[in-house]
């Protein structure tokens, strides 16, 4: 084994040893506010470094931990490409440091949640009379859909979506 062999088996060792400590930015060796380019080029590049393939002078016994990284590396590309997944991760990691992997069956599931919360309310009684004004948009009673909005606001005051269709009717009077 030459040394160039030498050295990536020292750092693929090292990487291997830590892998489970390191957050989805750390693996790609990117900070938390990198754009989706430098997502993208930071992956090509762990990638290249990384994939078994591109180390075929390395022993058997490494193929496995190779393998190990190259999966933590897409599993870090998947979440951390798509802006919903990256913002769910990203409040995982913020309210709990140690867990710094998401599935992307979880990542997925989260985002689809907080997507479906903010369309149509976090709360019970705000979803019932959000669902309420939509039932009434439809029927062409904007008086009641606004006073049902209105009702939906006092139990979710910060609901961008309650408030964008507020504001459409108001308009529309």
């Amino acid at each position: 084994m030459g040394a160039v062999a030498a050295q990536a088996t020292t750092e693929i060792r090292a990487l291997a040893q830590i892998l489970d400590e390191l957050d989805y930015y750390n693996v790609l060796e990117i900070t938390p506010d990198a754009s989706a380019s430098e997502v993208r080029a930071a992956y090509h590049r762990a990638t290249r470094r990384f994939h078994p393939d591109g180390h075929r002078q390395i022993g058997d016994d490494m193929r496995p931990v190779l393998g190990r990284i190259a999966k933590r590396v897409a599993e870090a590309y998947s979440v951390l490409r798509d802006p919903r997944r990256r913002q769910v991760y990203d409040q995982q990691i913020r309210g709990d440091s140690a867990r710094v992997r998401m599935p992307l069956v979880q990542a997925e599931a989260e985002a689809e949640r907080q997507s479906r919360d903010a369309r149509l309310g976090k709360t019970p009684n705000g979803r019932r009379y959000f669902v309420l004004a939509q039932a009434d948009v439809a029927r062409g009673d904007k008086v009641a859909a606004e006073r049902n909005l209105r009702t939906a606001l006092t139990f979710e005051p910060d609901n961008g979506v309650f408030k964008d269709l507020l504001g459409q009717l108001r308009g529309k009077r």
